[in-house]
This record gives structure tokens, sequence and C-alpha cells, in this order.
């Protein structure tokens, strides 16, 4: 999808998924101790505002003008600041290296040319020690899960992850699950830290 079928998409006045952050990045986030922050394909903004509201300095990066809007409107609603919204394709986008103590990536599914440049790019922003989590749909959702992209080719596994980031510390990457209604969703997560 093209940014303007994203902005389609988050022209509604709800929220796609949920305002509260997903429950990957609460949970295994909430513990690490506030810094600077890049967040990737941030969308309508629900984990770049859980952050900021937990001390973070925010860098949430989308293309979509409507989700970052979004984005904006929810952090105002809760007398959120300290979130740099940036309108930018992924393609494009470089940011700046060794600058972040953590890169959050949730949901970016994207061709595996553009994901393997967005992770170089995404790893190469760390600080020293900083860390990078990947939360996105596995392939083994396509025959054991529900929702998510039906495409595989945009699908994550956490051997490829790990793959794509030889210069990474990995120290989690693994299947979890998710429950969606009365479904339940297969995701790959990973950790890893910069050297």
């Amino acid at each position: 999808m093209d940014s303007d079928e994203w902005d389609e998409r988050y022209s509604g006045a709800e929220y796609q998924w949920k305002m509260a952050p997903n429950q990957f990045v609460a949970a295994q986030l909430a513990d690490l101790t506030a810094g600077r922050v890049l967040d990737l394909a941030a969308g309508e903004g629900r984990n770049s505002v859980w952050l900021a509201a937990r001390g973070w300095q925010v860098t949430a990066v989308d293309f979509s003008r409507v989700g970052l809007e979004k984005g904006r409107k929810l952090a105002a609603s809760r007398g959120v600041a300290g979130i740099d919204w940036v309108l930018a394709d992924l393609r494009d986008y470089q940011p700046t290296a060794g600058a972040f103590e953590l890169v959050l990536i949730a949901y970016l599914h994207c061709d595996p040319s553009l994901r393997a440049e967005v992770l170089g790019r995404a790893a190469s922003a760390l600080a020293p020690g900083g860390t990078l989590f990947i939360i996105g749909h596995d392939l083994a959702n396509l025959s054991a899960g529900t929702g998510g992209p039906q495409d595989p080719a945009v699908l994550y596994t956490a051997e490829a992850l790990r793959a794509e980031l030889p210069d990474l510390s990995v120290l989690r990457a693994e299947q979890v699950r998710r429950t969606v209604g009365d479904a339940t969703a297969i995701d790959v997560l990973l950790w890893g830290s910069a050297g």
C-alpha cells in the first residue's frame, strides 16, 4: 500500500487498531530507561504516545499524513509532549546514525529489499548499547493464524530477521501469539542490542 492508501485507511474517526500501545511493546519496553526513541512506520502514533508519556523523546516517522495527524490528536488528548512527528517515506528516510537508545519497528510489512534497507538504517541509528525492537506478522500466520498481510514476501520469520541484522547482538527472536477476538495471530518478536 502507498501513502494515499494509508491516508484513506486512517481517514475514519476511529483508530484502525487501538489507542493503547501494542501489547508486546508495552510488555517488553515498560522497564527500559527512557531516552531517545525512533518509531519507524508509526502509523496513528499509539506506541509513540505511550513511549512519550513514559518520558521518552520520540521521533515518530510515517508516510501517512493522516496517520500522523491522528497521532498528534491522540498525544494532545492525553497531554503528552516530546514527540517529533516526521512525515517521510522509509524508502528515503535516513535517521541520524548512533542517535537513539531505542528503535521500534511495529508491523512494518514491505517488500524484502526495502525491509533490508530499513533494518540496516534502524541498526545504524542505535546508540552504543541501544535496543532494536521489532514486532510483526510471522510467515506462519498465513496458515495457522488470523489477520495480517496475505503476501508471504512481506512477512517475517525469526531466522530471516537474524540474517538481515548480522551486526546486531540478537537477544531474542521468536514467534509469539496474540489473541484477536476468538482467534490467534502469530507474530515474530525480535529484541536486539547494538554493540
